[in-house]
């Protein structure tokens, strides 16, 4: 079952929900100032709880897998869409996505920072006014104060090695960003000391 969204840090709430594709909770995002949803799954209380917080005005995706339940956002709110602009091939159905570039500011303040290494449109989104980074699929924690990891080799392709130490350079150049807390999309966010965690991984 899908948790209730929660708020985490002041208008940024949180929630987790089953991802049948996967198997997995996956971890979802709303900036209720701006109305911007990222990466959205639907949570306890359905697109209801959004409507009676002034709505959807916009979809943020931080890699293309990440389209979750954004159709049945786009048809209740006529909301955009966005997406990495190098992962615009997986949207084949007509869905309503425009694409972003590394360095774009987008809806809700946030702004688009390249990782690539797992795949050319791995994207960490960065919201400075919460002081916070939005992270796709290069990292991932799967128990609530757990250490930070990297998804399993199996899902790295022909040469893991090659994607960590990818991952590592990119992730090391977004701790120069401002910002304190990890809001991952696989599970629970870190908050308070995400950058620290991190660094202490990336070691």
């Amino acid at each position: 079952m899908p948790t209730p969204p929660h708020e985490i840090l002041p208008g940024v709430w949180h929630w987790r929900a089953s991802h049948q594709g996967i198997g997995q909770d996956v971890g979802s995002y709303y900036l209720a100032e701006h109305g911007v949803l990222i990466d959205p799954m639907l949570p306890e209380g359905g697109v209801a709880w959004f409507s009676e917080r002034g709505g959807v005005a916009d979809i943020l995706l931080s890699c293309r897998h990440h389209y979750r339940h954004s159709g049945g956002f786009v048809e209740a709110f006529g909301c955009g869409v966005g997406a990495p602009r190098s992962g615009l091939h997986e949207f084949t159905r007509g869905e309503p996505v425009q694409g972003f570039d590394p360095g774009d500011a987008l809806p809700g303040g946030v702004v688009a920072c390249e990782v690539g290494a797992l795949s050319p449109d791995e994207t960490a989104l960065h919201i400075p006014a919460a002081r916070a980074l939005v992270v796709a699929d290069g990292i991932v924690q799967w128990e609530p104060g757990g250490p930070l990891t990297f998804v399993p080799d199996f899902l790295m392709g022909d040469d893991p090695e090659a994607v960590k130490a990818g991952l590592a350079v990119a992730f090391e150049r977004l701790l120069a960003l401002d910002f304190e807390h990890l809001l991952l999309t696989h599970r629970d966010p870190v908050l308070g000391d995400g950058k620290d965690k991190l660094r202490t991984f990336l070691g």
